[in-house]
Order: C-alpha cells, then sequence, then structure tokens
C-alpha cells in the first residue's frame, strides 16, 4: 500500500504540475508581450488633435444619414484589420489586457499602428518578436513570391484571379486558392451594405442616394465600375468614399486593394475657386517632358476638385499616417471615361501644416528663409499632386502586351506613383506660372515649402509609399545640386538648378512608368531610396516635433 500510495502521490504531483504548466502557457498565449521600453516616447510622435468642421449647411436628411454612414465605415475598419494581419483578432484581446507602465500608450500606439508592428519603422515590433508578413494579411503568411509564380505558371487560368485587386489568397486542399472579396468578408459586408442602403434612404441629395446604392451592390459583386462612375457623378455637400482602393498594405505584390472610408463635409466656397484648374489638365499632359507617344490623352478631363473637411475616416486610410488629401477612382477605365476626382482634407492639412511643417521648416532651412515657406504654396502643392496623380502613363503596352504601370511595378509602384505625382505637381505650377494661371508668389514660395515638406514626408518611414518615394525625390535633388546643404548643416533650395532638377526627374520617374520597367526601377529605388546623411541629420534633430496627428473626430471620440 505505501509503494502503491506513494505512486499514486507522484502521479497526482505530475498532473498537478502538468495543469500549472498548461495554465501558464495559456496566461502566456492570453496576454500581449510587454512594449519596447521607448513605447512612451513612439506614442508621443502622434500628437492628438481635435478636428472641427461645420455641418451646418448640411441638408436633414444628409445630416442623419451620417449615423448610418459612420456605422458603414467601421465595418470596414473590421475588414481592413482583417487585410493587414490575419492574427489582429486575436492579438487585440490579449493588448487589452495589458497593465502597468506603458500600457496605455502600447494600447495607443497598436490603435494608431493597426497590428504590433511599427510602420514608422520598417514594420519593426513594438509588442512581442512576430515577423510582420510582408503579404500582410492577403496571402497565407508563409507563401512565398515564388510560390505564388509557380502556381500561376503551372495553372494559368488563375492569374486574372490570383492578380486581382479583390480577391483573397489562402490555402486549400489543393494549393492555393483565391477569394473573392464578397465572399471572404459576406457577413462584414452585409452589415456595411445595409448601412449605406439605410444612409440612401435618408439623404436628401440624389446623387448622394444613388452612389450609396450602387456601392452597396457592389459590395456583393466585386464590380465596383458603376459604383466608381456614380461617384465621380457625386454632387451636393457630402463627400463619401468607402470600399477597397489603395493597394500599398500589400507589401508583396502590390495587387491587392485594401478598405477604407472618408465622410467628409464638403466646402463648396473653395471647391469652386479651384475649379478653374482642372480644365488644365488636357495641356498640362500635353507638355509632359517625355516622348509624344508615352503621353496619356484618352484620360478623361472631367476631374472635379472637392475641398473638404473630414469628419470621420476607417480602415486603410486610418492606420498610421493620416491622409491629407486623395485622388480617386484608380480604375483607368474610370479615368479614360471620365478622370478622376481631386479631394482635399483641408483640416487635416491645416493641422498638419500648423504643427509640423511649420516647425519642421523652422529646423531645416536657414534662419532667414523660413518665413518663405507659405500655407498657399503648401495648399496648391497638395492639390496639384493630387492632380498629377491623373497625369502620365496609366494603361502601357510592354512587350506587345496590353498592361497598367500598376501590374508592372508591382511592390514599387506606391512609392513611384506618389514620388511622380509629387514632382509633377511641383514642375506643373510652374507650368501654370509661366502661363499666367498660378500666381506668381505661390510658386516663388514653392522649393522653400516642398524641402520641409520632404523632411515632413520622410519620418513615414522608408517602407512606407510616400516616405521612401521623398527620399528618392530628395536624394535625387541633391545629388543634381538642387539642395545645398549650408555651413550649419541647414537645407537651402538652389534655385538656379531647382527647376531644371524637377523637370528631370518627372521625366525620369514618367518614363519608368511608362516602360514598366521593374529593373529600371529597383535600380533607381538601390540608388535614391537610402536616406542620405544631410537628411537623416536633420531629421534627428526632429524628435521633439511630432511625426502626425492622432485625430480626434466630430462625430466620434476618436
Amino acid at each position: 500500500m505505501r509503494v502503491r500510495s506513494l505512486s499514486l502521490s507522484i502521479c497526482l504531483l505530475a498532473v498537478a504540475a502538468h495543469l500549472l504548466a498548461c495554465t501558464a502557457a495559456t496566461t502566456a498565449k492570453d496576454e500581449a508581450p510587454a512594449p519596447v521600453p521607448d513605447i512612451e516616447a513612439r506614442r508621443a510622435q502622434f500628437a492628438q488633435f481635435g478636428l472641427t468642421a461645420s455641418l451646418e449647411h448640411l441638408s436633414g436628411g444628409d445630416r442623419a444619414a451620417l449615423e448610418h454612414l459612420v456605422r458603414a465605415a467601421d465595418w470596414m475598419d473590421v475588414i481592413f484589420k482583417r487585410q493587414a494581419w490575419a492574427g489582429h483578432e486575436d492579438f487585440e484581446k490579449r493588448v487589452a489586457t495589458l497593465k502597468g507602465p506603458g500600457a496605455q500608450a502600447a494600447k495607443d500606439y497598436y490603435r494608431i499602428m493597426y497590428g504590433p508592428w511599427d510602420r514608422l519603422l520598417s514594420h519593426e515590433p513594438f509588442l512581442g518578436d512576430l515577423e510582420h508578413p510582408e503579404g500582410a494579411g492577403y496571402y497565407p503568411e508563409d507563401m512565398t513570391k515564388e510560390e505564388f509564380d509557380a502556381w500561376i505558371a503551372a495553372h494559368p487560368e488563375d492569374e486574372e484571379s490570383f492578380k486581382g485587386l479583390f480577391t483573397m489568397i489562402v490555402r486549400s486542399e489543393g494549393g492555393l486558392e483565391a477569394v473573392s472579396y464578397h465572399e471572404f468578408f459576406k457577413n462584414e459586408l452585409s452589415a456595411a451594405r445595409d448601412e449605406l442602403l439605410g444612409a440612401a434612404e435618408l439623404a436628401d441629395t440624389p446623387s448622394l442616394k444613388t452612389y450609396l446604392r450602387s456601392r452597396a451592390e457592389a459590395f456583393f459583386s466585386d464590380d465596383y465600375y458603376q459604383s466608381d462612375m456614380d461617384w465621380m457623378d457625386l454632387d451636393g455637400n457630402l463627400e463619401i468614399v468607402i470600399g477597397p482602393y489603395e493597394t500599398y498594405e500589400d507589401g508583396l505584390f502590390g495587387y491587392k486593394a485594401a478598405f477604407e472610408a472618408f465622410l467628409c463635409v464638403v466646402d463648396p466656397d473653395d471647391s469652386a475657386a479651384l475649379a478653374k484648374y482642372k480644365g488644365e489638365l488636357p495641356w498640362l499632359e500635353l507638355q509632359l517632358p517625355i516622348p509624344d507617344e508615352h503621353k496619356n490623352l484618352d484620360r478623361g478631363s472631367e476631374s472635379p476638385i472637392s475641398v473638404t473637411d473630414e469628419i470621420y475616416t476607417a480602415g486603410d486610410t486610418r492606420s498610421g499616417i493620416q491622409t491629407i488629401a486623395f485622388n480617386l477612382p484608380n480604375d483607368e477605365r474610370v479615368r479614360e471615361a471620365k478622370g478622376s476626382k481631386k479631394v482635399l482634407l483641408k483640416n487635416i492639412m491645416r493641422a498638419k501644416y500648423e504643427n509640423i511643417l511649420v516647425p519642421i521648416a523652422r529646423h531645416a532651412l536657414p534662419e532667414a528663409d523660413v518665413a518663405r515657406a507659405s500655407w498657399d504654396a503648401y495648399f496648391n502643392f497638395v492639390l496639384f499632386h493630387e492632380l498629377c496623380h491623373g497625369l502620365g502613363p496609366g494603361r502601357i503596352t510592354v512587350d506587345g502586351r496590353e498592361t497598367e504601370v500598376r501590374l508592372e511595378l508591382r511592390d514599387l509602384y506606391s512609392s513611384m506613383e506618389e514620388a511622380k505625382a509629387d514632382v509633377m505637381g511641383i514642375w506643373a505650377l510652374y507650368q501654370l506660372a509661366d502661363k499666367g494661371i498660378m500666381d506668381e508668389k505661390i510658386v516663388d514660395s514653392l522649393a522653400w515649402t516642398v524641402v520641409p515638406g520632404l523632411l515632413r514626408s520622410a519620418r513615414f518611414g522608408v517602407t512606407e509609399a510616400h516616405g521612401l518615394g521623398v527620399v528618392c525625390q530628395f536624394s535625387y535633388l541633391i545629388e543634381k545640386g538642387a539642395i545645398e546643404v549650408t555651413a550649419d548643416q541647414r537645407l537651402r533650395p538652389v534655385l538656379s538648378k531647382w527647376r531644371g532638377a524637377v523637370t528631370d526627374l518627372t521625366h525620369d520617374l514618367c518614363m519608368l512608368e511608362a516602360t514598366g520597367d521593374y529593373e529600371a526601377t529597383q535600380k533607381f529605388v538601390e540608388k535614391y531610396g537610402p536616406v542620405p546623411p544631410a537628411m537623416q541629420s536633420i531629421l534627428e534633430s526632429l524628435g521633439d516635433i511630432p511625426v502626425d496627428i492622432d485625430p480626434v473626430y466630430p462625430t466620434k471620440g476618436s
């Protein structure tokens, strides 16, 4: 009995030890990892800023529709979080359990970054040590580019769906499979559709009703063409964008569109004042410094301009750095039929200009030149950045194939397109000044506003599309002598070389897109993508200036 009793005791102790080990393992799995030691400093890079916007000029029905639209936008947030990372839902629950020093900062930073990876630092983890999946949540995390390409080579009938904007790639028993968005996100899109239809019932503006209904139906067909056309016709005092658009999040190929939402109220006076510029787009296309055969003369020129105040956002645009303007739709069929719409988010722009760009100018420009930067130059630079997304190569022919720049430049497309829009926007402002359409005072301030603006955007991180694009611009302009470093390590535009360098860079970026040459684009990024010492030293001195804002919206608390 003693021996038997001893054996039973040993067994009970072993079971107890196993249960304790399992409990500890479960607890460790359920708890979020400790944040990095500097999490408070990282959180401080995003200054909370309360946005304001007047809703007084909205009709009663349009204002009532906003409640449904906010809820629809929140469903875009749910979808995008899954697109950003398959593990988000479980990990977010663990983040909510964080306690102790740095816990609130870590929770805030997770909310801002939409995951445990720092979008400003090449997606390095700030919670735990998980490696960021290059393809975000669009592909199986263990899938490589080689496996994807090999599957298409063996199954050419799958190429269109695999490279399509609106499919998720998953593993199945037979290998890889493309699942359409409307199937993969069926529950979320069904809820969002109901909210859009509810908003359409309440809205007073006929074109808004039309857009919301056609976009609701598009959620269940993945065919966004008609609703994009309807969005181009949207008038009235609300500017609403909801659905899958940009491909920045797909770092593996740049194929997949991310869901997002913008809810904005239009400033009709400012919008009307800028309408004159859209008529200049065909003329600017003809003036582009590239051979005529690469100019895109088939795009529509309707190109409305909408100046708005942002009242709520969700999804892709909410993650990390906040958008100041956008140019949509991206569908080349719509662009060829109607052009594209440029939407400026004036309250976001003003917040960034006053709280970030002006302080950077004080650090970066020679003291005597700080006052040469101006709000008008910044506002028009952003406007023409968006206008110039609609200029230059779009549909191209490569080796006899009809294709698009986006498909040929793949993961590098977003960075090159953002850089092209920046530099072409500067080029266009000078062209219009020569023509007598743009105020000379604006172009006189342009270089002095752009240089601190490049530094502002470089702080987004070189793996972010805008960040990498501006580093390439800065390196190119330094090489061409268009920016010089003063004895006290300030940056001064060299006006005698500035405009020529801008024109040359416009040409070079357009030709990379026109030829769809991925290898040449890789070499361009390898040459100009590393942060040059002159930029790095100034970036390191900007620690007391916010990198971006953490907006608090007038429609919700955050």
